[in-house]
């Protein structure tokens, strides 16, 4: 195991990062995409208001008002139910406790001396977020010789309990409670992870040079739809993580050939009432490859311009006159040939799926996920870009990073064909 992740906390890797502003289950739909376009991950995590006003406030109590974290395909598939569209005012003022997925174990709190291949461990069991004290300063050294000058690894304390910050013997006196309470937190990412360890791949030598495939990070478990099928169904596939459905088109001999995706990466700064509308009238080949060429106009409803995330407008408080027309350019996507299905050659813009092959080496997949902002990246085969193999997602990364060296085949390729790759 590389020693940068046994000499590294995760204090490293706060620095810089923005005081955490708790979005509270009782905002608006409105006030949630309005965030969720600030936000890493395509998600933001959403806390129930605290109901001890005035008192000091253990982690405890802190974990237990985290409610889940909420997807701009949460919200999405929300505004598409029947009911959202027949009264999108109604629906954008509805609370955000009506559309969150309740899941208390997507975040977890940690000192910042927590060592960083056990914040690692967290994340590939499922945890997307740390929560992690600003304020605090943990003893000693952090990184290399911290293990030296402390005699033992500082662990969060609390019972030796993982998730719990303060200690007993260091619980504030009545006249520090005030500066206790004003204590300030951040929160780490998995995107914050991985670049992280970009920045470290000599220390992971040789694992930057293997293939995805040999690592075992390819997660053949992907969930896949028909071109031809209603776009809502992908919502009722309940993916999971990554957030994502594969759009597919089934070949004669029984392969996925992708044709793009439905997901909260793709659906992050999009017009959402637009979206919402493709998802519950299109099929899934229409919503991801461009309505203009695949339905009738006369199908298609107004929207105004003020739906856009960008232009702070009705979705974000605003208004505008202008009116027109939806557009699959107005939920992120480009049109593209109306004969999908038919095995060509197709220039799908901003809707063709991020995808590497099974011989990519991991250090290019990181990359590639981290230029795009994206949490994950379809893998297709060798000698066919198309057909679909599986997905690498955070947690496969993360899964690959921490292997021992016996537990994968090293790749023979050198330091200049692995730069090659991530350029290309």
């Amino acid at each position: 195991m590389a020693s940068v992740l046994l000499y590294h906390v995760v204090g490293d890797l706060t620095a810089g990062k923005p005081e955490l502003v708790e979005f509270c289950d009782v905002e608006t739909v409105e006030s949630a995409i309005r965030a969720i376009g600030e936000s890493t991950e395509c998600g933001i995590p959403v806390w129930k208001r605290s109901s001890h006003v005035g008192m000091i406030e253990n982690n405890e109590m802190r974990q237990q008002r985290f409610v889940g974290i909420l997807t701009s395909l949460d919200i999405i598939s929300f505004l598409a139910k029947s009911q959202c569209l027949e009264d999108q005012d109604k629906a954008m003022k509805t609370q955000v406790s009506d559309v969150v997925v309740p899941n208390n174990t997507l975040l977890k709190i940690v000192d910042p001396g927590t060592r960083l291949i056990d914040a690692l461990e967290m994340m590939k069991q499922g945890v997307r977020r740390l929560l992690v004290p600003k304020s605090k300063v943990w003893k000693g050294m952090s990184k290399r010789f911290s293990i030296l000058y402390n005699g033992k690894w500082l662990k969060n304390i609390d019972n030796c309990s993982g998730n719990n910050l303060i200690a007993n013997a260091n619980r504030p006196s009545s006249s520090s409670a005030a500066a206790y309470m004003r204590d300030k937190f951040c929160c780490l990412s998995r995107e914050d992870m991985i670049r992280f360890l970009i920045g470290c791949l000599g220390a992971l030598a040789p694992l930057p040079l293997s293939s995805i495939s040999s690592l075992g990070a390819v997660n053949l478990s992907y969930s896949p739809i028909e071109a031809s099928l209603p776009a809502v169904e992908a919502t009722q596939k309940h993916p999971g993580d990554p957030t994502a459905v594969a759009v597919v088109e089934i070949t004669q001999d029984g392969r996925h050939k992708i044709l793009g995706e439905i997901s909260a990466s793709k659906l992050w700064k999009c017009d959402y009432l637009a979206a919402a509308w493709a998802l519950a009238n299109l099929s899934a080949g229409q919503f991801v490859m461009g309505a203009e060429d695949n339905v009738s106009s006369r199908l298609l409803p107004d929207f105004s311009v003020n739906s856009t995330v960008e232009d702070n407008k009705v979705v974000n408080g605003g208004g505008s006159a202008r009116a027109r027309k939806f557009s699959s350019r107005s939920i992120g996507f480009n049109p593209v040939s109306p004969s999908f299905g038919m095995g060509k050659t197709m220039y799908r813009g901003r809707s063709a799926p991020l995808t590497c092959k099974t011989s990519s080496s991991l250090a290019a997949v990181m990359a590639q996920m981290l230029s795009h902002r994206a949490n994950h990246v379809w893998v297709t085969e060798d000698d066919n870009d198309d057909v679909l193999v599986g997905m690498v997602g955070y947690a496969d990364i993360l899964v690959a990073v921490t292997k021992q060296p016996a537990a994968f085949i090293p790749s023979t390729r050198s330091i200049m064909e692995l730069a090659s790759e991530i350029q290309s």
